[in-house]
């Protein structure tokens, strides 16, 4: 966003479209309430929800409430006006029209949470799980969301970034301040402080992961022979005929999506071809697509006929052949036509409600989810791509420490500070002799 934009007024509608009971228009910006003043013929007090009557240059157009917020107290940090309407279409065209007449400029997807980030209202991962909590796929999900843009995430985030500015500071300052008789303290309170700092990311890295499946979800695909019963367990797991079920080889020829709830966690269920050589254009491009999903899903189950002695003797090289064997969970189906099973794989039914929870409890410890609990928190790759990084940094500084190489050290901390910073979006700060001069009262 250029600086001449973020002074802009902007509106959109806040509520989706098509028809309801209630629709919103929100403005945001130096002209909100100028603009909303114009429609609504006068505004109410901040934060006093009053009836007005809507009207353009024709006359009126709807009757509903009005709400205004002040800067810097609303969402976006400006001055914020909203029109509740009728949740009609026509209705909420013909607002949004006028108030675009009327100078306003219709805002950008996430824009409003955009400038709400700018105005220092929301950080980064906050305002990343406003996001997340419109797109919940689950109750936890949106659990996980909220404590994330209640600040949760934040928090700790924040603490460990103040742990390793006070532990920069010290480091930095024996380095570059030894005329004013600053030296380190005590070599192993150092490398304590360091250890405990580095465990606590590691603990948020552990759940941030977790926030990360409950976030994004996962993508587990059904994959195995024709007739191997795959749509069979598709539609088990889904919960209804998701698929369609035949005994004719080669029935499913594209890759279908079904979304699931497993106790909290959203997975993305695919069911696709049966992978075999074939003749048939259709037939061979659907089996294209499986061996294309299989290779980007977070996990595969590699379905084995029971009744089929040849496909369970080849099983073991189709799974190699897949290449992804550290991903991928053998599943022996059609347990209730055959008593004998190997042992090398789950054995199911879709006949059998309880081998079908013993594959759900298995698929949640594989994708490294138990179950949802009150300490989740949603997150994000980045989130997780960062913390790792972090760590890394950190694991390198314990061993500069060791070694007694304090340049080294301080380098590394700085690193592991600035890539931490990057899931909230406070850098390392660019003040930090500032806060050595403050905390140490060099000079004095």
């Amino acid at each position: 966003m250029s600086s001449a934009e973020s002074h802009d007024t902007i509106v959109a509608l806040a509520t989706p479209p098509g028809r309801g009971g209630v629709g919103i228009l929100r403005l945001s910006g130096p002209d909100a309430n100028s603009i909303a003043c114009a429609i609504a013929g006068s505004l109410p007090l901040p934060r006093i929800v009053a009836h007005r009557v809507f009207s353009d240059e024709s006359g009126p157009i709807d009757s509903g409430l009005v709400a205004r917020f002040e800067k810097p107290r609303s969402y976006t940090g400006e001055d914020v006006v909203e029109l509740h309407g009728h949740g009609g279409p026509v209705v909420m065209d013909l607002l949004l029209r006028q108030a675009l007449k009327l100078g306003a400029r219709q805002a950008a997807p996430g824009e409003f949470t955009q400038r709400a980030y700018l105005n220092e209202r929301l950080d980064l991962a906050e305002a990343e799980a406003v996001a997340d909590l419109i797109d919940a796929g689950s109750e936890a999900a949106a659990r996980a969301a909220q404590r994330s843009l209640s600040g949760e995430f934040s928090r700790r985030v924040t603490d460990i970034l103040l742990g390793l500015e006070y532990l920069r500071i010290e480091v930095e300052a024996s380095i570059d301040f030894v005329d004013e008789d600053i030296a380190l303290q005590e070599e192993a309170g150092v490398r304590q402080r360091l250890q405990s700092l580095r465990a606590a990311v590691d603990d948020l890295l552990r759940v941030a992961g977790r926030g990360r499946l409950l976030t994004e979800g996962c993508i587990v695909v059904i994959a195995g022979r024709p007739n191997a019963g795959k749509s069979s367990l598709m539609n088990a797991l889904a919960g209804h005929d998701a698929a369609i079920v035949t005994d004719i080889p080669g029935t499913t020829r594209d890759v279908l999506r079904e979304r699931v709830n497993l106790e909290g966690l959203p997975i993305t269920l695919l069911d696709t071809a049966g992978i075999r050589h074939s003749d048939d254009v259709v037939e061979a491009e659907g089996i294209r697509r499986a061996k294309s999903s299989i290779q980007s899903a977070d996990h595969v189950l590699y379905l084995v006929d029971l009744s089929d002695p040849q496909a369970i003797a080849d099983s073991s090289q189709e799974i190699v052949s897949l290449g992804r064997e550290t991903q991928t969970t053998l599943v022996y189906t059609k347990s209730d036509k055959v008593q004998d099973a190997p042992a090398d794989g789950l054995t199911i039914s879709v006949t059998d409600d309880v081998s079908l929870q013993r594959l759900r409890s298995h698929l949640l410890n594989v994708l490294g989810f138990s179950h949802a609990v009150e300490t989740d928190l949603s997150a994000r790759r980045r989130h997780l791509d960062a913390l790792q990084r972090t760590l890394t940094a950190l694991d390198v500084a314990v061993e500069q420490a060791e070694l007694g190489y304090t340049d080294l050290f301080a380098e590394e901390l700085r690193g592991a500070h600035h890539v931490l910073g990057e899931i909230t979006g406070h850098m390392s700060s660019d003040d930090l002799l500032g806060r050595i001069f403050s905390t140490f009262c060099i000079g004095k």
